[in-house]
Order: structure tokens, then sequence, then C-alpha cells
């Protein structure tokens, strides 16, 4: 099962994240502990206008949510609180229910996919979209 969850395009992910970084000058920030398994993550967003314009993360935590973190960074940019609410309701859906991963601008998702077989790990991969929905708030 491992083999699986952490794939090939996870680890990716989570290592390109790890050189992100925060923002220097953020519009807003959200940090959020997961203390079942003792995940962390800072999620800063700059704003222009109604939109998105870069995402900054620091993650001390497990894979999954550095992945989740990472995803974020890359795909919210340009994206309005609504759009955000949208997708953070698609990967939830994904991993709590099995429903399929959107298309279009968050596809990427899909690569969460086999996290729903283990509701454990569940929450480490919804950490950062809650972390960005309360900096949004």
């Amino acid at each position: 099962m491992s083999d699986e969850l952490y794939h090939a395009e996870l680890v990716a992910r989570a290592h390109a994240g790890r050189s992100r970084g925060r923002l220097a000058k953020p519009d807003r920030s959200a940090t959020l502990d997961n203390p079942l398994c003792g995940d962390r993550v800072t999620l800063d967003v700059a704003l222009a206008g109604d939109r998105i314009s870069a995402v900054g993360h620091q993650v001390r935590g497990c894979l999954l949510c550095e992945a989740a973190a990472e995803t974020i960074a890359r795909q919210a940019t340009g994206k309005t609180r609504g759009e955000i609410a949208e997708a953070t309701a698609a990967v939830a859906a994904l991993l709590k229910e099995g429903a399929p991963a959107p298309v279009g601008d968050w596809a990427s998702l899909a690569a969460f996919q086999p996290v729903h077989k283990i509701k454990s790990r569940q929450d480490c991969v919804l950490l950062p979209f809650e972390a960005l929905a309360k900096a949004l708030a």
C-alpha cells in the first residue's frame, strides 16, 4: 500500500515544495496543526483584488501534507475565493467519498486518490486546504 500511496508524482511534488518557503509580505496567513499526527502548515497568500497572486508555505509534516501544500502553491495563483472553495470541496469529496478528481486546473488532485483508502491520512492532505480557507476568510 505504501508504494501506491507514496507514488513518484507525490514524492516529487513534496520535494519541490520544500524549497518554496513563505512569502516576504503576505496579505493573509494562517497556521494550522494536526495534533493527531503532528503536521503543521503555514500558508501565506498575496492578493490582487479578489484573486490570489502568490502562495507561499512552510510545512513541518508528512509527505502528503507537503505535497498538498505544493499543489495549492502551483494551482491557486489567479483563483478567487469561490474557486478555492470549489477545489477544497473537490479534494474533500475525493478523499472522503472516493469521488473522481476534478478536471481542468485542479486535475492534479488525482494524485491524491490512493489516500481515499486510508482514512487516517486524509487529514494530512486536507490540512493545507483548510489553512488556505482560513487565510482567505
